[in-house]
């Protein structure tokens, strides 16, 4: 054979290795192989030449450039792995970006669901709109509001309406409410993330307080009528607006129980007792919906949405630093104290839970109020009220701190770290504004240095 046709594999030749050796390295080292450009291992013995280095048809392409059927399906799927494993890590990063984006569009795909067919039997149809609608009894008027009932499809209304506000969450503080902060010379991050829980929690408390209080108004319960709690029970239906409350307000206390669980908001030094308000705010949301004390519920949500309402308010303003604080301050406390302590206490000594209405146990009707329920009920609501305490004890501390001091710093958030300011060039100072201009580099467009707004665009 010629040399270009030579097996390029050293032949197993009867010569002893170190001849070959000898002959090929005059110096007496070792001849270093070539590596081989086979795909794989080459079939057969290893001594024979190769199929390609037999043949005089030079048109053929060497093994080496033809893969295996096998190799190239290994190849494939590698490759198909790392573009999975690359579009999981954009995704992942947008999402981290933009969480508000996962929950859009979950609630798009979910509304694209009930647009293909949107009838009550399209089996989307639960998630967003109320279930289990009765018809009218003999008798009622024409104008009678339309009566619900409870059932399994009220859970997939409440999950569906937990992805909607994650998003009307997310979206707002990101999009709306940062802007705001930053805006206002919130320099700080964790500032600007307090901030930002604050004014949502504050938006939603003004949409959903009013909300609250015109349903209980649209019942016996009107104005914190304890006796009314009992009338009638059990309360096995409800006008439409009714549920829609109740069950709005329960998407969202677990929603935030939700974002507390996965630490979407930094722990404050009253984690414990926050948790420990959220456990039991969604047991007393579950019971009193599945055991028909929804009148008894209606009351406990509106106390705790004003006084939210005003407690975010007042941080919110703190945080702005506006010359009202003090005095805002001073009428929040009010506010909780009557609604949380007084008219809280009122429901839990309400003597008419055992003489108004039915007092005994029947599975069958589903009559719950009896002597089990009332232990459960009010060793919830005294456990919420311990925790509220523990609360009122940190604000009138804060209050007087406030009249002493003049300090109207909150016990409950961590002291805030200065190396997470993101504070605007100091321009009170040259010399420091000089430095930091020395020290952060520029980048030139056509010999023109890019405007940090522009460069951070670009980024972007």
């Amino acid at each position: 054979m010629s040399k270009r046709s030579a097996e390029p594999f050293p032949a197993v030749a009867s010569a002893p290795a170190h001849e070959n050796n000898s002959k090929s390295q005059p110096n007496g080292t070792r001849r270093r192989r070539k590596s081989s450009g086979l795909g794989g291992e080459p079939r057969g013995d290893t001594a024979a030449p190769a199929f390609a280095t037999t043949a005089n048809r030079l048109d053929l392409q060497p093994l080496s450039s033809a893969p295996s059927p096998r190799s190239t399906d290994k190849s494939g799927r590698r490759s198909k792995r790392k573009k999975m494993k690359s579009l999981f890590r954009r995704w992942k990063s947008i999402s981290f970006r933009h969480t508000w984006l996962n929950p859009l569009i979950i609630a798009l795909i979910v509304l694209a669901c009930f647009a293909v067919n949107p009838t009550p039997s399209n089996p989307v149809y639960p998630a967003l709109a109320l279930s289990y609608p009765l018809p009218r009894k003999p008798g009622d008027s024409p104008d009678a509001p339309i009566q619900y009932g409870k059932g399994i499809h009220d859970f997939t209304f409440v999950a569906y309406y937990i992805v909607v506000l994650s998003f009307t969450r997310e979206f707002l503080m990101q999009r709306l409410i940062r802007p705001l902060a930053i805006k206002a010379g919130i320099r700080s991050r964790a500032k600007q993330s307090r901030f930002m829980e604050q004014l949502y929690t504050a938006i939603y408390f003004a949409v959903f307080g009013p909300f609250g209080l015109y349903v209980m108004s649209r019942t016996p319960v009107w104005y914190f009528n304890t006796p009314g709690m009992y009338e009638s029970a059990p309360h096995h239906t409800h006008e439409a607006v009714f549920k829609a409350y109740y069950l709005l307000q329960a998407a969202y206390w677990a929603q935030q129980m939700i974002v507390l669980l996965l630490m979407l908001e930094k722990p404050r030094k009253d984690f414990k007792e926050l948790v420990a308000h959220h456990i039991i705010t969604v047991s007393l949301i579950w019971l009193s919906y599945r055991f028909h004390f929804t009148y008894m519920g209606v009351a406990v949500y509106i106390t705790h949405d004003i006084s939210d309402f005003f407690l975010a308010t007042s941080k919110t303003i703190n945080y702005l630093d506006w010359p009202i604080v003090g005095p805002y301050f001073f009428f929040f406390i009010l506010v909780w104290t009557y609604l949380r302590h007084y008219i809280n206490l009122q429901i839990i000594f309400s003597i008419q839970f055992a003489t108004v209405g039915p007092y005994d146990l029947n599975w069958i009707t589903q009559q719950y109020k009896c002597w089990i329920s009332q232990f459960i009920t009010f060793g919830l609501l005294a456990a919420l009220q311990a925790v509220n305490l523990v609360w009122l004890f940190f604000i009138l501390r804060i209050a007087w701190r406030y009249i002493r001091t003049g300090e109207e710093r909150d016990d409950r958030s961590e002291p805030e770290s200065e190396e997470e300011d993101v504070a605007a060039p100091d321009t009170k100072s040259p010399q420091a504004n000089q430095s930091q201009k020395s020290d952060t580099p520029t980048m030139l467009l056509n010999g023109t240095p890019l405007a940090s707004g522009i460069l951070g665009d670009l980024v972007r």
